[in-house]
C-alpha cells in the first residue's frame, strides 16, 4: 500500500502537540494558564502585555522546542523578536477547556458532573477575557452573538465528551497546572506547565495532559509523546522520580493514549534537549534563523516578515561580532 501525505489539519496537530497553544515568550505560558484558572493576577496583567527588550533565551519548554523544530525562524519571531501574533480561536478555546477542567476539581468528588463543569464554561471565559483583553478581537466581528454562542457550545461539548474518557469522581489529583522548572548541566533551564499530576497511594507518578484537538495518527503521535518525555525528565531531575505512565487525553477525538517510560527514555530525551539547546545557541550567536517552509506556514502570522514569502526579518535585535577566524558575522549570547 502506497503511504499518503497527512492532510494539513494532521500536520498541524502533530506539529503543535509539543503545546496545546503557542503563547509568544516562555513567561506567558505561566501567566496566561494561571489567569484563564482564576489564579489573582497583579494589576500588570490586566493590561496588555509590553514587549520586554530582546535577550538571547535562556530557557525551554516543550511549545519552544517544538518551535524550533518546527521552524528556527518561528522561534526566532517568538522568543527574540517577540513579534505580537493575533489569538485564534481553536488555541483559545483550548485554554478555556482547560480552565474548566483544573477549576472543576476544586468541587467534592460527588459533585464533579458533566452538568457542573459545563456550567463552568462561560465564567471562565469571562475570566480569560477579562485577563486578556485582547482576546476582544476574536468576535469583534459577531454583533449577533451567533458566533460566539457556537464557538461556547463546542467548548462545553468538549467539556462533556472528558467525562466518557475519565471519572472526575474517582480522581484526586496531586497537582493541577503545575509549572516546573529544572536546570541542566551545561545545558537551558527546562520549563514547563503540566495540566494534572497524579499519585498512586503506592507512589507512582502518572502525568497527564489534555488535549482539545483530534489525536494525530501514529506515525505522526512523535511531538506530543516528546511534550511528555519532556515533562518526565523534568519531574524526574526534580523528584528523582520517574513518572510511572504519561496520558494524553484526547478531547477532539475522545481518545486516551499512554506511554509507561522507562529512565532510558528520558536520558534519551535530554540528549536531544541538550543538542536542540546547541542549535538554538548557535543560531544567536549567528544571528542566522532559517525559515524551514511547511503546510503550517499558512496559519503563520508572520509571513509579512518571512523571506519565504517576500518578506524581511526585522534588524536582529541581539549584538554579534566577528569570528575569530576573521570577518564573519557571528552573534553574542546574552547574560542569563
Amino acid at each position: 500500500m502506497t503511504a499518503t501525505s497527512p492532510s494539513v489539519t494532521e500536520a498541524a496537530t502533530a506539529a503543535t502537540s509539543t503545546g496545546e497553544a503557542a503563547e509568544a515568550t516562555e513567561t506567558s505560558e505561566t501567566a496566561g494558564s494561571a489567569a484563564a484558572a482564576g489564579a489573582p493576577a497583579d494589576a500588570a496583567s490586566a493590561a496588555p502585555p509590553v514587549p520586554s527588550p530582546a535577550a538571547a533565551p535562556t530557557s525551554l519548554s516543550p511549545s519552544r522546542a517544538g518551535d524550533f523544530m518546527q521552524c528556527p525562524l518561528l522561534y526566532r519571531f517568538r522568543v527574540i523578536d517577540r513579534l505580537p501574533e493575533k489569538p485564534s480561536e481553536a488555541a483559545t478555546r483550548g485554554t478555556l477547556v482547560h480552565a474548566v477542567l483544573e477549576r472543576l476539581f476544586d468541587a467534592p468528588a460527588g459533585e464533579r458532573t458533566a452538568p457542573r463543569a459545563r456550567a463552568l464554561v462561560p465564567g471562565q471565559w469571562d475570566r480569560l477575557r477579562e485577563s486578556r483583553p485582547e482576546l476582544a478581537e476574536l468576535f469583534a466581528d459577531d454583533p449577533d452573538g451567533q458566533r460566539l454562542a457556537r464557538w461556547l457550545g463546542e467548548a462545553e461539548r468538549l467539556v462533556e465528551r472528558w467525562f466518557t474518557l475519565e471519572d472526575p469522581t474517582r480522581l484526586e489529583p496531586a497537582e493541577r497546572e503545575l509549572f516546573v522548572e529544572a536546570e541542566l548541566e551545561s545545558g537551558p533551564r527546562l520549563r514547563g506547565i503540566i495540566d494534572r499530576v497524579d499519585v498512586a497511594p503506592t507512589g507512582e507518578v502518572r502525568i497527564v495532559d489534555y488535549k482539545t484537538g483530534k489525536a494525530p495518527r501514529p506515525e505522526y503521535a512523535e511531538g506530543a509523546l516528546f511534550q511528555m518525555k519532556f515533562y518526565a525528565l523534568v519531574v524526574w531531575r526534580l523528584k528523582g522520580v520517574v513518572p510511572r505512565r504519561l496520558q494524553l487525553v484526547y478531547l477532539g477525538s475522545g481518545e486516551v493514549r499512554t506511554y509507561d517510560p522507562v529512565l532510558a527514555d528520558l536520558e534519551r530525551v535530554e540528549r536531544r534537549l541538550r543538542a536542540l539547546w546547541d542549535a538554538i545557541c548557535e543560531a544567536t550567536e549567528s544571528g542566522e534563523w532559517r525559515p524551514r517552509p511547511t503546510k503550517l506556514c499558512g496559519w503563520c502570522d508572520h509571513q509579512a516578515h518571512c523571506p519565504e514569502f517576500g518578506g524581511t526579518p526585522p534588524p536582529y535585535p541581539l549584538p554579534v561580532r566577528a569570528r575569530e577566524s576573521g570577518g564573519v558575522p557571528q552573534g553574542r549570547m546574552g547574560a542569563d
